[in-house]
């Protein structure tokens, strides 16, 4: 039984609530009822887990989420993450993760991963790590494409929140399962798993309502808005990383006195 997880799940449905958040799913039926599967999510923003697990409920299914291991260390968020059996993932030593993971799958949850990584500024899809093709193959089980849209506008990395009443849509569409066959090569599967999450993203954006002039930095450059390119974007996840090291070697020069 799921005490943890129940409890937040009815505090973010009323938090939802109070946002005036508006849901339209479509694919659940693709969800298995039982057994495990890899569920691929894009990354745009920082409640893409919380959307893509509400939409899973009438499944009667929970999501198992690999996330950073500050989170869990956060005083605050980490029991949380715990108690409600997220994978912990040390991005300097993942193998420890991967097992759990893989041993999750075999048991029959469903673990939900951003092949991403990282949030795409761009709002468009990054490249795609290959973990999620590889668990899903060495554990038997499904991937499951998930595109999240609309969570950029509630909150999302080098923007102000939006936690307030604001009626944001917020469109979760789910694609048909990928299985991933014993010899095939990992790096296919992933290639196969973006080009399905493509097709998902680029039929969620022709349904998804028109964004207001005022939010047209979070809507992709080649649909018209002004967010930046994937090219811009990446070129500023770079800067990012650079300004991470230059940070930790300051502290490692501080901490061995030089």
């Amino acid at each position: 039984m799921d005490h943890v997880y129940y409890p937040v799940i009815g505090l973010l449905k009323s938090v939802f609530a109070a946002q005036g958040l508006r849901f339209t799913v479509t694919g659940a039926e693709h969800v298995p009822r039982v057994g495990g599967a890899v569920l691929a999510v894009n990354h745009t923003g920082y409640f893409d887990f919380a959307y893509a697990g509400n939409a899973l409920l009438p499944r009667r299914r929970l999501i198992r989420f690999m996330a950073k291991e500050p989170i869990f260390k956060h005083p605050v968020a980490g029991p949380f993450m715990r108690g409600m059996k997220h994978i912990s993932v040390d991005r300097a030593a993942g193998a420890g993760a991967y097992r759990e993971a893989v041993t999750s799958l075999r048991s029959g949850e469903i673990v939900g991963v951003y092949p991403e990584a990282t949030i795409s500024r761009s709002f468009e899809l990054k490249e795609f790590k290959a973990g999620a093709a590889r668990m899903a193959q060495e554990a038997g089980v499904p991937m499951i494409p998930c595109i999240v849209w609309g969570a950029q506008r509630v909150w999302t990395k080098e923007h102000p929140s939006r936690l307030g009443w604001s009626r944001t849509p917020i469109y979760v569409s789910i694609g048909e399962p990928l299985s991933v066959a014993r010899d095939e090569d990992v790096t296919a599967a992933t290639q196969r798993l973006k080009a399905s999450m493509t097709a998902v993203l680029e039929d969620t954006w022709a349904r998804y309502p028109q964004v207001p002039e005022a939010e047209q930095v979070f809507v992709p450059r080649r649909l018209g808005g002004t967010a930046p390119t994937l090219e811009e974007a990446e070129a500023l996840h770079q800067q990012e990383l650079a300004r991470r090291a230059a940070k930790r070697a300051a502290k490692q020069a501080k901490r061995s006195g030089h």
